[in-house]
């Protein structure tokens, strides 16, 4: 008899009824279990109490706004690892970038139909990580960390250091946006001063040796990793 799986659990915190309400409904006939609070203090009571595979929140929220809420999340190690995707109808630069900052995996701007949001939950999850030791695994791309080796289609990529180290630290968290300073600071560090253009010059030869687009440029912002 086959093993049954358990079906992932979705916390959603906003202060509009109707978008609770259709989000939790469409969420649910994907099989997914939906928790909602409506406001910020709610949020961080019951991810504490069921921790969530996925926390999705408004960000002007009574009591403490989505940005608080992750930001307190993010301090609690249950939390370090959990996906955050903030819903909201603010869409300029500035306060995505904040929310990014703060420790959001994606920033989604509303409205948008449920069934779009449902279509990216779903491709949400089917990128985590296979992870096992050194080695990431996301669909048909491996990357052995200690080896510095990257598999793609069972064919072996030949990457310099700096590209390898790019491409490992995108890929370790699919769909998360990593601001370029992040990027800079985590790939280069802090005392090495490199140009505006590294960042894009090493992405164009990851997506040239692959000949694939996993990584998308978010405008203004950073970049993802997406297969």
């Amino acid at each position: 008899m086959a093993q049954e799986t358990k079906p992932r659990t979705i916390l959603i915190a906003d202060d509009e009824p109707d978008i609770l309400e259709i989000v939790s409904f469409n969420l649910q006939s994907e099989g997914y279990v939906v928790i909602t609070a409506r406001n910020g203090n709610e949020a961080i009571e019951l991810a504490k109490i069921h921790n969530p595979d996925l926390i999705i929140l408004d960000v002007m929220m009574p009591g403490k706004t989505g940005f608080e809420v992750c930001k307190i999340l993010r301090t609690l190690p249950a939390f370090e690892h959990t996906i955050i995707m903030f819903l909201t109808a603010l869409n300029d630069d500035s306060t995505e970038i904040k929310g990014l900052e703060t420790g959001g995996d994606d920033y989604i701007t509303k409205p948008i139909s449920p069934k779009v949001l449902v279509s990216r939950v779903n491709a949400l999850f089917r990128r985590i990580i296979k992870e096992s030791g050194s080695v990431l695994q996301i669909g048909d791309l491996k990357i052995d960390r200690e080896k510095y080796i990257v598999t793609f289609n069972n064919e072996e990529i030949i990457l310099a250091r700096k590209e390898f180290e790019l491409l490992a630290l995108l890929a370790s968290k699919p769909s998360k946006v990593f601001l370029r300073n992040e990027i800079l600071h985590k790939v280069w560090g802090s005392d090495v001063i490199v140009g505006d253009r590294t960042i894009d010059v090493h992405i164009r030869k990851i997506r040239q040796k692959l000949g694939n687009d996993c990584i998308t440029t978010v405008k203004g912002v950073g970049y993802k990793f997406q297969m």
